[in-house]
């Protein structure tokens, strides 16, 4: 019992702490872990816009196709038509009057 009484007096709280060093590692710790998010951060950023000016480019590109069909094929404005020009169903009986 002697002993464990002695190795209790020899305790000294104040030496058993970190010190200088503990407290230098642990800021290095939190730049180094500051540094990554925002280097994360910014990656991610930067991985949006490219998303969205490549979704304008593709929006841009589709409506330029568009435009161009319609050129292409003179302005239809979508009815079905036959050779004759004629929409179905116009010229296939006898007229009602």
């Amino acid at each position: 019992m002697s002993a464990l009484a002695s190795e209790k007096d020899e305790f000294d709280p104040n030496t058993v702490t970190p010190g200088v060093w503990g407290f230098v590692v642990t800021f290095v710790i939190m730049v180094v872990v500051l540094l990554l998010i925002l280097d994360m951060v910014r990656r991610i950023r930067r991985t949006n816009y490219r998303a969205q000016v490549r979704a304008e480019l593709e929006a841009e590109a589709a409506a330029e196709a568009a435009a161009a069909d319609e050129a292409a094929f003179g302005g239809a404005d979508g009815q079905a038509t036959d050779a004759s020009g004629e929409l179905p169903g116009e010229g296939d009986g006898p007229e009602r009057g």
